[in-house]
């Protein structure tokens, strides 16, 4: 399905939210808070954009996806990122080799979730952090209600529209709608392992970025 939708996959996502990734991806720029000499791992990066938005002088990125159609997309727009096809459940990292990990509307399309998680934590340095952004619940219910609206009805109708893989859109709005609130997110990476759990809304709740950490000593 991604490995269809991967040419035109950017355009559609700008469209469909109103522009509002762009704003989304800068608030997962400041939450991994990269310095020079660090390196970090995008997961379920697609075409590399999330993690073009992360680049800094001095930090070394790498980005994960399982596919290969989204991968050739990146290489071709980003050559001077490193690209790594592999399953989030399995990451081919040793362990403790990075110092930030992240993932950016990827994480509910993973089959098992908390085995994607558990690796983020192994390939984390201790004091490493995961910073999470992820379509989430509306906290207010008037928003809620309209939110749901889209989803079910204007999402599928501009994606017949514009899209070429219409039917990939109607599984997003579903996959959205299933996944778990903030706090069940949260509650995720705390039974996980990681420490220092926090999350704040973006958007009035339509995304939720979530922050933890490895538990140890910071380098």
């Amino acid at each position: 399905m991604f490995t269809h939708t991967a040419p035109a996959y950017d355009r559609m996502n700008d469209l469909l939210s109103l522009g509002m990734t762009r704003g989304w991806r800068r608030q997962v720029r400041h939450a991994c808070a990269l310095q020079p000499g660090e390196r970090a791992l995008d997961v379920a990066a697609g075409t590399g954009t999330s993690t073009a938005a992360l680049s800094r002088p001095g930090v070394e990125l790498v980005a994960v996806d399982f596919s290969e159609g989204m991968l050739e997309q990146g290489r071709a727009r980003y050559p001077e990122l490193s690209f790594v096809q592999a399953d989030a459940t399995a990451l081919p990292f040793e362990d403790a080799s990075f110092d930030a990990v992240t993932i950016s509307f990827g994480l509910r399309n993973v089959q098992h979730p908390e085995q994607a998680l558990a690796e983020m934590l192994r390939v984390l340095r201790p004091g490493g952090r995961v910073v999470i952004c992820e379509f989430s619940h509306p906290s207010a219910a008037w928003f809620s209600a309209l939110y749901r609206f889209y989803l079910r009805t204007v999402l599928p109708t501009a994606a017949a529209a514009f899209s070429s893989n219409a039917p990939s859109y109607t599984y997003l709005a579903e996959s959205i709608l299933a996944w778990p609130d903030q706090i069940g997110l949260a509650g995720m990476l705390l039974d996980t392992g990681f420490t220092g759990v926090e999350y704040r809304n973006l958007t009035g709740g339509v995304v939720a970025l979530h922050r933890g950490v490895r538990p140890g000593a910071e380098r």
